[in-house]
């Protein structure tokens, strides 16, 4: 059990370092990287159950349209990891504060920071690792953010409507109402080993006045220049609607298939695009409102990697700066988790009111900046219980 009143923040009240023997200068480094590696494990143990748990919920919507597409499984595991971009653009960033606040706890609790400051290993040394952990996921996030992310985005968006526009993988289903686009409905009683189809029924109430039914003994789907089709053999076509329904005996119908997939595929929202496309799009008749949504979206995507450098120096200052404890100490935890929070929802509250208010835009970089900015400064000794403390000691 921690002694009560015993400072943690021994980095403020260490001795000089004192001058080391020539060919030992290495230590400090060597100590640095032992901080990184020690804040790197429980960051990426963190984004890796994060992931997991969103992906999951991410996920079920693929799933659905991969099994009523008839799909692969090779295809459902491609089109999840398009989606996987996407979410450590989000993910990594809360990922690494409150890992490096678990790690940075553990060795205090350890008492390694202590040695680490009675060996001579300042406060800027200390500092250096929780940076350099900072900048990788940051590096990572922008890949995320102006690459990965849009490109798998883009990617997904053209597959799914690959995907809905085969209307053919549909009709694969043998003795169900296959509701292949709205108003179409399509039953086959049997397929045949040579891909074939016995007895087939398809609705079509897109015309609510004039519904039709096609009914055939058999069919086949064809392959063709102009898109897939559906070809029908002996049977009739009834439209018409109540008493006015007429009759009609056909040998052969076919049906374009194609007709019924209306995915758009021109439009490129702002997920999809990168960010030369976002800052300066090349489209005509873009409204302002349009325009406006791009650049935020631009905006947000530079600036959300800043988040990680301001949660480094949060963390940092929430385990350095103390006594141990372990009320305040738990109580200063929950206080820096709470402004990371905070930090971060303020930032998604910007997204939502710099639409249509452009003078808003630079909030994007003045948040996470002000945040690494008010962290520092508490890391330097001047939070408002230090001083507090030098005001009580002064008028003693």
């Amino acid at each position: 059990m921690a002694t009560p009143g015993v400072d943690v923040d021994a980095f403020a009240h260490a001795p000089p370092a004192q001058p080391r023997p020539k060919g030992r200068g290495i230590r400090p480094l060597r100590l640095s990287f032992y901080v990184l590696g020690q804040m790197l494990g429980p960051v990426a143990m963190l984004a890796f159950l994060l992931t997991s748990v969103v992906w999951l919920v991410q996920i079920l919507p693929l799933l659905d349209l991969v099994i009523n597409r008839g799909q692969s499984a090779f295809t459902f595991a491609y089109l999840v990891l398009l989606l996987l971009p996407t979410l450590l653009t989000i993910i990594l960033p809360v990922s690494f504060f409150f890992g490096a606040l678990a790690s940075l706890q553990r060795l205090s609790g350890d008492s390694e920071l202590v040695v680490m400051a009675s060996a001579g290993f300042s406060l800027r040394q200390l500092a250096t690792p929780v940076l350099g952990a900072a900048a990788l996921v940051m590096a990572l996030t922008y890949l995320c953010n102006l690459y990965l992310g849009p490109a798998g985005q883009r990617t997904l968006n053209a597959k799914k409507v690959d995907i809905n526009a085969d209307v053919g993988a549909a009709l694969l289903n043998e003795g169900q109402f296959n509701s292949v686009a709205r108003g179409i409905t399509v039953f086959i009683k049997q397929i045949n080993a040579d891909g074939s189809f016995k007895d087939i029924l398809v609705h079509d109430g897109r015309e609510a006045a004039r519904p039709a039914t096609y009914i055939a003994a058999s069919g086949q789907i064809a392959q063709t220049a102009a898109g897939a089709r559906l070809l029908m053999f002996d049977g009739t076509l009834q439209n018409g609607r109540g008493r006015q329904l007429s009759t009609l005996k056909f040998e052969r119908y076919v049906v374009g298939l194609d007709q019924f997939a209306s995915q758009v595929r021109n439009s490129i929202r702002a997920s999809d695009r990168f960010l030369p496309e976002l800052l300066w799009p090349q489209e005509t008749g873009l409204t302002d409102r349009q325009r406006g949504g791009f650049l935020v979206e631009a905006h947000n995507r530079l600036s959300q990697p800043l988040y990680c450098l301001a949660f480094g120096l949060i963390a940092l200052a929430a385990v350095v700066r103390g006594r141990r404890q372990r009320g305040p100490l738990a109580m200063r935890l929950i206080i820096a988790s709470l402004c990371a929070i905070g930090l971060r929802i303020a930032g998604y509250g910007v997204s939502g009111a710099a639409q249509g208010q452009p003078l808003l835009l630079p909030l994007f970089y003045i948040l996470p900046l002000a945040g690494a900015a008010l962290a520092a400064l508490v890391l330097a000794g001047y939070s408002p219980a230090a001083i507090l403390a030098r005001r009580r000691m002064g008028t003693t």
